[in-house]
């Protein structure tokens, strides 16, 4: 049986695999919203005299923070300084529907170049 071709396969699938381990190590933490069992948690931070930050991606891909748009350029600017006056630096993640997913994960880059830690992805409305 020959088996040079079957060398030649594996070698390239190594040199494939050497090339993508240091792209596929990078890590992407995500914090889950609670779960609907926490209730105490949930009535806890609604009592919180502290308005929490969320961070909303429009349908036009324009980005507001509480309601208040502020452009792209100065979004991670504005962020550091809304973090430094707070005891944390929890963001919360809010794309609308209609939103691109290059959008959404643009605005989280440009949150945690700011300081946000952790971010946390909004699954229903925040009320």
């Amino acid at each position: 049986m020959n088996v040079t071709p079957l060398v030649d396969v594996v070698l390239v699938l190594l040199i494939i695999f050497m090339i993508l381990a240091p792209i596929i190590t990078e890590a992407f933490v995500v914090r889950l919203p609670p779960k609907d069992d926490d209730k105490q948690e949930e009535l806890d931070l609604a009592n919180d005299p502290n308005r929490p930050l969320v961070l909303t991606v429009t349908d036009a891909g324009e980005y507001e923070v509480n309601s208040v748009v502020i452009a792209a350029e100065e979004l991670s600017v504005r962020l550091y300084r809304m973090f430094n006056t707070r005891p944390d630096n929890v963001l919360y993640v809010d794309g609308s529907d209609d939103a691109s997913v290059g959008a959404v994960l643009r605005g989280v880059d440009m949150a945690r170049q700011g300081g946000a830690k952790p971010v946390v992805f909004l699954t229903k409305k925040l009320e």
